[in-house]
């Protein structure tokens, strides 16, 4: 992409302007071609609308169409634009209509903008209202454009690794751009943060600024940013593949594209800016207010072979397991059943198993004879709520959904994993009666997704030539479709979101749920979930992962807003009582925390490593107070680190608490800000400091 600039406060002769127009003609730019600075805050967000989208305008984002650039056309459409009613105070909504008269296409931009953010996100919705096929439309990209810092200096783009069930799991990445090289982003497979990539990143640029840039699309989106001259950086943004034709009537949508200007000296200012959006306007609301994800039990300790996860839990079993949380003093605001409870899964079976079943979506009534509506009886008894495993976009040979609607089913050769098409309205309507009966017979109060396989090839299997990007699309607009339609029908629902871990997190996803298992790396180990936790607080405030022993280390290793107590609670491995009530104590005075700001306090460049350190601070500076997690790792020879606290008031004393060495210090803002050592002569050990203004 080529940028071509003018400076539009010069009185600048016809001649020049009439050589750029020519130029951008020849050229078939698009609006990646922008020259103002980035907005500085909410009220020039509100300009930079009202500049982008208007009359005669390119907008910034592009598509191909008949083989021509939109840049090169789209000012010449109808265009109209209607502001939209609000369900909230902080936001205006609008629709920008750009309209093709000769061949009936509509592009429709759905924008939101913000007046506690410096915040603008929006959808494009493309339709043909015409009786015949449209040309056409490829290449949509939901941005396309160009940024400009107003100054000379170093573009750094600080991106993260996707999930991969492994240590590097959401590792943060920061990469100096130069001019003429990009960075291109996209997942494997088909799922939106699998492996790959993270849709969620930021554009540090100079001058001190930035953009944290945020993508809503749980299917094979892409970016790609360039650095195009010294003063200059772009973005571009859509599906991976989409080169389609729409049939009459026939309507689909982009990716959400939602960016976050920020300015400050610290590129913390804009992630943290973007973690109080998060929870503001893209998290889960119930009765207006921000719902608070659980502290979660478990069922299943693994029984001894041939018993496999989660198989041969019976209803007694589970009933008296509750009974024994109660008992015990240790239990959980909701009791988690996972994967197994539907017919078929018995360990004892000839084709047993929670894997090779998925499809059966009925209870298993031998062990559970009265369904799952026992277990949650019992649980509600005690005061906690119930959430139930379902995989429903995977099918295996076979089971129930195999043999009553084969022609809903995507299929691989010499695959046995079936792809569910929630593209198809019919299905996708069957499917939410189903589960929302199940939800409703057997007393669920909680919903956890999960999907195990990647759906791209499938997607690409089915399309066509003319309709390459459509099975995809279809999918993922009837994923929302589903989710939203639980949500309406159970208002007081939460959604966990899990696929193979945390390999489906992205704009949309947490807007509708949160990751409460979000990696499926090997269970229990402490170093990674560190890593982990360190990684995906530069973007959202939410989500957990399990807690498998009571010792400190481990136990602060799966802290967060929400987490899973996967310890044992029967048995010679049962945790010890006192150990796991104190434990549940200490979670719940923890949590607040992980909604405040996040401040990495070791660098992110080797923090996978058991040689290191890894420790950063969470901080609330409405109750001035906050806390600092330090873990030294097995293979440190370094017993102390120096750490700079930030978000402090210079001028403030604060009441510094070791709590494991029993000491209380006294230090300003200035001082903890400007640096201090902090010591852990054992390892692997870890540090809480708890600090609170005085």
């Amino acid at each position: 992409m080529k940028t071509i600039y003018l400076n539009r406060y010069e009185n600048t002769g016809l001649k020049i302007i009439a050589i750029l127009f020519f130029l951008l003609i020849l050229t078939g730019i698009s609006k990646s071609q922008s020259v103002e600075s980035i907005p500085s805050g909410n009220e020039s967000v509100s300009l930079w609308v009202k500049e982008h989208f208007a009359k005669g305008k390119i907008p910034p984002f592009s598509f191909i169409y008949g083989g021509k650039n939109s840049g090169t056309f789209i000012t010449g459409w109808q265009f109209s634009d209607e502001k939209l009613k609000s369900d909230s105070p902080d936001t205006n909504k609008f629709v920008f209509t750009y309209s093709d008269i000769k061949s009936g296409l509509k592009v429709k931009c759905y924008l939101t903008s913000f007046s506690d953010f410096p915040a603008v996100e929006w959808v494009l919705k493309f339709s043909n209202t015409s009786s015949k096929n449209s040309p056409l439309i490829e290449k949509a990209a939901a941005i396309d454009y160009s940024f400009v810092s107003g100054e000379n200096g170093s573009y750094n783009l600080h991106y993260s690794r996707g999930s991969n069930a492994t240590r590097s799991d959401f590792q943060p990445i920061d990469e100096i751009l130069k001019p003429g090289k990009d960075v291109y982003m996209t997942p494997t497979g088909g799922r939106s943060s699998d492996n790959t990539a993270f849709p969620f990143f930021n554009i540090e640029m100079p001058g001190g600024q930035g953009i944290v840039v945020a993508i809503g699309w749980s299917g094979k989106w892409y970016a790609d940013v360039l650095q195009n001259t010294e003063n200059s950086v772009s973005l571009k943004s859509g599906i991976e593949k989409m080169k389609l034709s729409l049939f009459p009537g026939e309507e689909i949508r982009t990716p959400e594209i939602c960016l976050l200007f920020w300015k400050g000296n610290d590129r913390m200012i804009g992630h943290n800016q973007f973690r109080k959006f998060i929870l503001a306007h893209h998290s889960r609301k119930i009765n207006g207010k921000l719902a608070e994800y659980p502290l979660s039990g478990s069922f299943d300790y693994g029984d001894p072979a041939p018993c496999r996860e989660y198989e041969c839990l019976t209803e007694e079993y589970a009933v008296a397991l509750v009974k024994r949380y109660q008992d015990f003093k240790i239990l959980p605001e909701l009791f988690w059943l996972d994967a197994g409870w539907y017919t078929g899964c018995g360990s004892f079976k000839e084709n047993g198993g929670w894997w090779q079943n998925v499809g059966n979506w009925s209870v298993d009534k031998e062990r559970f004879p009265h369904g799952l509506k026992a277990v949650s009886d019992a649980v509600h008894e005690t005061g906690a709520k119930f959430m139930v495993w379902f995989e429903p976009e995977r099918v295996r040979q076979g089971t129930q959904v195999y043999r009553e609607h084969p022609e809903w089913l995507l299929k691989l050769q010499g695959n046995d994993n079936y792809l569910f098409d929630l593209g198809n309205t019919d299905a996708r309507l069957w499917i939410t009666n189903l589960i929302s009966g199940i939800i409703k017979n057997e007393g669920i109060d909680y919903y956890r997704q999960d999907f195990n396989m990647d759906p791209y090839p499938y997607w690409s299997a089915y399309d066509t030539p003319g309709r390459i990007g459509i099975h995809e699309i279809k999918h993922i607009e009837g994923l929302y479709a589903f989710w939203d339609s639980l949500l309406v029908r159970f208002p007081e629902l939460l959604i966990d979101n899990c696929a193979s871990g945390g390999r489906r997190i992205d704009l949309e996803t947490t807007s509708r749920s949160a990751p409460l298992w979000r990696t499926d790396y090997q269970y229990g180990e402490p170093n990674g979930y560190q890593c982990h936790t360190y990684g995906l607080h530069f973007y959202l405030p939410v989500h957990g992962t399990a807690i498998y022993s009571t010792d400190s280390y481990t136990f602060r290793s799966g802290l967060g807003a929400t987490a899973v107590t996967n310890w044992e609670v029967t048995g010679r491995n049962s945790e010890p009582v006192p150990a796991m009530q104190k434990r549940i104590q200490e979670f719940k005075e923890l949590r607040e925390y992980y909604y405040g700001d996040f401040y990495p306090l070791t660098g992110s460049v080797n923090n996978t490593r058991d040689d290191v350190w890894l420790a950063y601070q969470l901080n609330r500076p409405d109750q001035r107070d906050g806390i600092i997690l330090a873990f030294r790792r097995s293979g440190s020879n370094e017993e102390s680190i120096h750490v700079k606290l930030s978000g402090l008031e210079d001028n403030t004393i604060y009441e510094v608490n070791y709590e494991d060495y029993g000491v209380i210090i006294r230090k300003s803002g200035h001082e903890l800000m400007d640096g201090f050592d902090i010591t852990i002569s054992q390892k692997p050990s870890s540090l809480m400091i708890r600090y609170k203004s005085i």
